[in-house]
C-alpha cells in the first residue's frame, strides 16, 4: 500500500509538471515572450522544443528564454546558433547580446553585423535603434575590459545569496556588517545590510522609500538607542534606481555602495563617493571599473585597512540563488593592467581564473588565512554594545538584535526607555540636591516638595524596570525553550 501511494505521488507530480506547460497554448507563450515574460513562457517552449528540436522558431524562442532567465547559457547558445543558421533574423541579435555578456566581444560584433544585413531599412526602425544601443553597450564594455584594474584577487567563495556576509571577517577597526532584519523590526524581509562603524556610534543602511525604491540612510547613537535617521543624499547621489549595500571607510568620509542606475553596465554596480564636510553633501559618485563591476550584479565592496584585504560580491556566472564573494588586496591607487594582450585583459575583467591576477612567485596564503580569521574585541564581547543584559548562564545580550523573541525584544525596548527616563530624573535630582545643600532655609523649604516627587518617581521607575526586565528575560528563555530560573 505504501509503495502504491508513493508511485501515485510521483505520477501526480509528473502530471502537474506537464500540466503547468500545457495550461498555456503556444500562441499564449508567444505573447508572453513578446511581453518579456520569459520565465513564464519558458516551460511551454521547452516542452515544444523537446518534440521538435530542429524547429528554427522554437530554437529561437527557447534559446532567448534560456538566455534572458540565465538558466542555461550553453543550451541557449546552441539553440540560437541553430536558429541563426536557418536564417531566423533575431537569432543573430540575441547571440550578439549573449556573447557580449560573456565578454566575447569580437564574436558579438560579428553577430550584430549579420543581424544588420538582415534588416530592411524601411519598417525596421525599432530594430535598428535596438541594434545601435546594443553596439554602444558592447563597445563600452570592451573599453572597460581593456582598462581593467591590476588588482590581485586572492580567494573566492560561492555561497547562498542570503548568506554572503558569512564570508566577511572584518577587523574590529573595520566595523560590523549585519542583515537589516537582525537590527530593525520589519514586517517583511528587507534585502539590505547595516554597517556600523568601529565605535558603534553610526549606522549606515538602505531601506525602501514610499515609492518602493531603496535609498541610503544613517542613524546616530543616542542615549536610548539609535535615532536621528537621515537620508545620506537628498538627490540620491545624482543616480536613478535602487541604492544599497553601504560601507564607510574608517575615515568617515569615503563611502562605497551599490546602485541600479539607468547607466549601469549590469544590475547593481559598485560606486564610491566622499563626504564634503563644508556643505554636508557627498561628491558625485564614481563607478568602479572592472573587475569589480560586470554585466551582472556586483555589490558590498568592503576594505579592511588593518588586514589590508577587501571583499566584494558578484553573481556573475553563478546559478540562481548563489553568489561569489571575492577577496582581494586593495591598491593604494588605481593601476591598470599593462600588456598588449587584449584577451588577457578581458579574462582578468571577467575573472576567468583568480590565479591569473597573482604576481609571479606569490601564492598569497598568508593573506588568504588572515582574511578568513575572525577577529573579536579583546574582552570577547560584541564589537559594539548598547547595553549588557544577562538572560542566563549561556546568554548575555548586548544589542536589541540579539533577542530571538519579538515580544521579549519589545519589552526590553520599553526597559531602555524607562532607563533613559530614570537617568534624566536621577541626574536632575542630583543637581537639586547640590543646590539644596547651598540654599537658604526658605529655599530648602521650597525645594523639598519637588525633590520628594522626584525621589518617588525614581523609586517607581527603578521598581518598574526590575519587573519589566524579569518579563523580558522569562519571555526570551521561554522562546529559547530553556528552563526558567
Amino acid at each position: 500500500m505504501i509503495r502504491k501511494y508513493i508511485i501515485c505521488i510521483i505520477l501526480c507530480a509528473a502530471y502537474n509538471v506537464g500540466l503547468s506547460a500545457q495550461t498555456l497554448s503556444l500562441n499564449e507563450a508567444k505573447g508572453l515572450y513578446l511581453a518579456g515574460e520569459y520565465e513564464k513562457a519558458l516551460p511551454v517552449f521547452e516542452a515544444e522544443y523537446t518534440k521538435k528540436p530542429n524547429d528554427a522558431s522554437l530554437n529561437q524562442w527557447y534559446g532567448v528564454c534560456l538566455f534572458k532567465t540565465g538558466l542555461d547559457l550553453e543550451q541557449a547558445e546552441k539553440c540560437l546558433l541553430l536558429a541563426s543558421k536557418k536564417n531566423v533574423r533575431d537569432g543573430f541579435y540575441y547571440l550578439g547580446e549573449l556573447y557580449t555578456q560573456q565578454y566575447r566581444f569580437t564574436e558579438a560584433d560579428d553577430m550584430f553585423d549579420k543581424f544588420e544585413k538582415k534588416l530592411k531599412r524601411k519598417g525596421d526602425d525599432e530594430a535598428i535603434e535596438k541594434l545601435d544601443d546594443a553596439r554602444k553597450s558592447t563597445a563600452r564594455l570592451r573599453r572597460m575590459a581593456l582598462n581593467t584594474e591590476d588588482i590581485q584577487i586572492i580567494d573566492s567563495l560561492v555561497v547562498d545569496k542570503t548568506k554572503f556576509l558569512s564570508a566577511y571577517n572584518l577587523s574590529v577597526s573595520g566595523g560590523t556588517l549585519t542583515d537589516f532584519n537582525k537590527v530593525f523590526n520589519a514586517d517583511k524581509y528587507i534585502e539590505s545590510v547595516v554597517y556600523m562603524n568601529e565605535k558603534g556610534v553610526k549606522l549606515y543602511f538602505a531601506q525602501p522609500e514610499k515609492g518602493g525604491g531603496y535609498n541610503l540612510f544613517s542613524m546616530d547613537k543616542l542615549l536610548d538607542g539609535y535615532g536621528s535617521e537621515k537620508m545620506l543624499s537628498k538627490d540620491r547621489f545624482g543616480l536613478k534606481g535602487d541604492l544599497n549595500y553601504p560601507f564607510v571607510m574608517p575615515d568617515g568620509i569615503t563611502i562605497y555602495f551599490a546602485a541600479r542606475d539607468e547607466e549601469s553596465i549590469g544590475g547593481y554596480d559598485i560606486f564610491v563617493s566622499r563626504y564634503n564636510m563644508n556643505n554636508d553633501t557627498y561628491l558625485a559618485p564614481e563607478r568602479l571599473g572592472m573587475p569589480f563591476n560586470s554585466v551582472y550584479n556586483d555589490y558590498m565592496y568592503v576594505v579592511d585597512e588593518e588586514k589590508n584585504v577587501g571583499w566584494f560580491v558578484s553573481d556573475r556566472f553563478q546559478p540562481q540563488g548563489k553568489v561569489c564573494v571575492y577577496t582581494f588586496i586593495p591598491n593604494p591607487s588605481v593601476k591598470q593592467i599593462e600588456t598588449e594582450d587584449d584577451q588577457y585583459k578581458i579574462n582578468r575583467a571577467r575573472i576567468t581564473a583568480i590565479h591569473d591576477s597573482w604576481k609571479e612567485g606569490r601564492n598569497y596564503q598568508a593573506e588568504i588565512k588572515l582574511a578568513k580569521e575572525e577577529v573579536h574585541a579583546e574582552d570577547g564581547q560584541l564589537r559594539a554594545t548598547d547595553f549588557e543584559f544577562v538572560i542566563n548562564d549561556k546568554h548575555t545580550y548586548y544589542m536589541l538584535s540579539d533577542f530571538k523573541s519579538k515580544l521579549a525584544r519589545d519589552i526590553y525596548y520599553q526597559v531602555r526607555q524607562l532607563k533613559s527616563e530614570l537617568f534624566s530624573v536621577s541626574t536632575e535630582l542630583a543637581k537639586q540636591r547640590d543646590l539644596y545643600a547651598k540654599a537658604s532655609d526658605d529655599g530648602k523649604q521650597n525645594m523639598q516638595n519637588d525633590m520628594l516627587t522626584m525621589e518617588r518617581k525614581q523609586e517607581q521607575l527603578t521598581n518598574e524596570i526590575a519587573v519589566q526586565e524579569v518579563k523580558a528575560r522569562n519571555e526570551e528563555i521561554e522562546h529559547l525553550k530553556e528552563a526558567v530560573f
